[in-house]
């Protein structure tokens, strides 16, 4: 069993105001926590990793496909492999979540993410 405490784990700023934070993971998987402050956005990428993740504070708006989605502290949500997407925190609170990536996934720079 792996256990890595999340304040044990040195964040690391992939776009200005956007942290992450690699947690525990596996062969198949491995969790990401997230911090991105108010005003960040994440650019659109795309990456072959499934993704699913979980707000539990603040509310997220990913951009997908041209259509906005805003998910909450509480929702979760899930990107299939390879689709398009990027986010934004439009509101004047931090939003933290957990993304989980299958494959597992290293921290990305967004910039040259593909």
């Amino acid at each position: 069993m792996e256990h890595v405490p999340n304040d044990s784990v040195e964040p690391t700023e992939a776009v200005e105001g956007t942290h992450l934070s690699m947690l525990a993971g596996g062969e198949q998987m491995n969790v990401q926590h997230f911090f991105i402050e108010p005003g960040s956005t994440v650019p659109e990428h795309s990456h072959p990793h499934e993704q699913a993740g979980f707000i539990y504070e603040g509310t997220l708006t990913f951009l997908v496909d041209g259509e906005e989605i805003s998910v909450s502290a509480g929702d979760s949500y899930s990107i299939p492999g390879d689709e398009v997407h990027g986010a934004e925190n439009r509101g004047d609170v931090p939003v933290k979540g957990i993304d989980i990536f299958s494959p597992p996934r290293e921290n990305p720079a967004w910039q040259d993410d593909d």
